[in-house]
């Protein structure tokens, strides 16, 4: 019962009306008047914020400023979009292959890029110096067959040299053109020699290869652990016959003399012996 009482209290309390008057101040004539109510007033504000909205929708809707809220693309923006990133990423793709193009022709021209490791010019857009050094199959094939060859190869040099119960072979056949010198500006930790190209590069001690790859300066680079803390390096060769890892004799054929790598200026060997971990002298260990 009292329930009901407080709800038609409420209801009456809330559809009763006011009036609101407007009274003339000199003569208190009653101009104009008006009844409301909070019904009315409640009634008034909702249609003024759903004018407000729909005006609001209507606005974002059908004018250009919806591309300006966070989150909203129409499709004419969003096509514009993905079609200028297709046209940038293409591009990219491009100025990279011309510019592996431009590199790789200039290593060819330098002769750090050997010409018959390029199949087609597709290569020199998609492969760089790095990927073209790799082996060939075509390669290994090629080193097994000069290795098997130069076995029975009488002209193969055999200069020897015993030091310390040590038998040193001469690397290669050629004369001697740098000498060692550790003194200069420009240190010199080898002996450069002369040879024809394709000319054989002979293990100077029994060993085991330890680094058998191709380096930017120095061209094709093999280099060989033997005993008594001796190691001995080959540099620029125009291919390499043995791999890091495999056991050589004295005297066995390891590589190739060539011109390759960006510190070079014709065919040579450049040859090192370290003993004990610094650079010695190869003329007083072997005759060249």
């Amino acid at each position: 019962m009292r329930r009901k009482l407080f709800d038609k209290a409420f209801w009456h309390n809330f559809k009763f009306k006011y009036k609101i008057s407007v009274t003339n101040e000199n003569t208190l004539e009653e101009m104009a008047g008006f009844y409301v109510s909070k019904l009315n007033g409640l009634s008034l504000l909702v249609i003024i914020l759903l004018i407000l909205f729909v005006l609001s929708a209507s606005i974002l809707t059908f004018t250009p400023l919806r591309n300006y809220l966070p989150g909203y693309m129409n499709s004419e923006v969003r096509e514009q979009i993905v079609r200028n990133a297709l046209r940038a990423d293409s591009l990219m793709g491009v100025v990279e292959r011309q510019n592996m193009y431009v590199m790789n022709l200039q290593d060819i021209f330098k002769g750090v890029i050997r010409v018959d490791t390029i199949s087609s010019m597709a290569d020199l857009t998609e492969i760089r110096e790095d990927s073209l050094m790799k082996r060939t199959e075509r390669e290994a094939e090629f080193r097994r067959q000069y290795e098997e060859a130069e076995k029975y190869n009488l002209t193969t040099i055999n200069i020897q040299a015993e030091v310390g119960g040590l038998i040193f072979y001469t690397p290669t056949r050629g004369v001697v053109l740098s000498n060692f010198n550790v003194e200069s500006k420009h240190q010199h930790l080898g002996i450069d020699i002369t040879a024809n190209p394709n000319e054989s590069v002979l293990a100077t001690l029994d060993g085991t290869v330890i680094f058998s790859d191709y380096t930017v300066g120095a061209g094709y680079v093999i280099v060989v652990q033997h005993n008594q803390e001796f190691t001995s390096v080959y540099k620029h060769c125009a291919a390499l016959l043995k791999q890091a890892g495999n056991p050589v004799k004295g005297g066995d054929v390891i590589a190739v003399v060539g011109n390759t790598g960006t510190q070079t200026a014709g065919p040579h060997l450049h040859f090192e012996l370290w003993h004990k971990g610094r650079p010695v002298d190869p003329v007083n260990y072997i005759l060249f």
